[in-house]
């Protein structure tokens, strides 16, 4: 089996109209995810639908994977799609799956960050679910740090998207030489 990043041509390409669009959108959400206080960005009701139903599904588990499904149902649904889309090769649902995929690491370092203090609002308990991990490991004092860790890999992984998505749409927008052998 041939992988698809051997044969980058059959991919789909990134156009101008296209590349140019997506990442205008991206540029718009990184800035209004910079700006953002409270830490619960628009995508997060959806994050956060997702992360309900992953306690249920991992519950088979025990305990702690039940209290750790939210987060691993929250990260998988977005790399399931983005490995649908890596081997169809169409490139702007692989950028958008990815994109997803890290913007849930700004929710995620939100509520890992808030542990100890439990001022945001919870769903369903009276204890956050990063409250009762890190406690169990252990670990309750280093939340902060954990926390802001996992916003900057969301930082990086977006800005990473971002970057890769422009270098296709500039490699797939340069004009193609026709060049044909020379008839004698």
């Amino acid at each position: 089996m041939q992988l698809p990043l051997d044969r980058p041509d059959q991919w789909t390409r990134v156009s101008r109209i296209g590349g140019g669009t997506v990442l205008a959108f991206y540029f718009l959400f990184l800035v209004y995810a910079w700006r953002d206080t409270s830490g619960f960005l628009f995508p997060d009701y959806a994050n956060l639908m997702i992360h309900e139903a992953g306690h249920p599904a991992f519950s088979w588990g025990g305990n702690t994977l039940m209290l750790l499904g939210g987060t691993l149902a929250e990260l998988l649904v977005p790399l399931l799609c983005a490995a649908v889309f890596f081997f169809r090769r169409q490139t702007y649902g692989l950028a958008f799956s990815l994109f997803w995929f890290f913007e849930n690491f700004l929710y995620i370092g939100t509520y890992m960050a808030d542990a100890r203090t439990a001022a945001l609002p919870l769903v369903n308990s009276d204890e956050s679910d990063w409250t009762l991990l890190f406690g169990q490991w252990g670990v309750l004092v280093y939340d902060q740090r954990i926390g802001h860790f996992m916003r900057q890999l969301g930082w990086l992984g977006m800005l990473s998207v971002v970057f890769c998505l422009a270098y296709r749409l500039y490699r797939d927008a340069r004009p193609v030489p026709n060049l044909r052998p020379l008839q004698m």
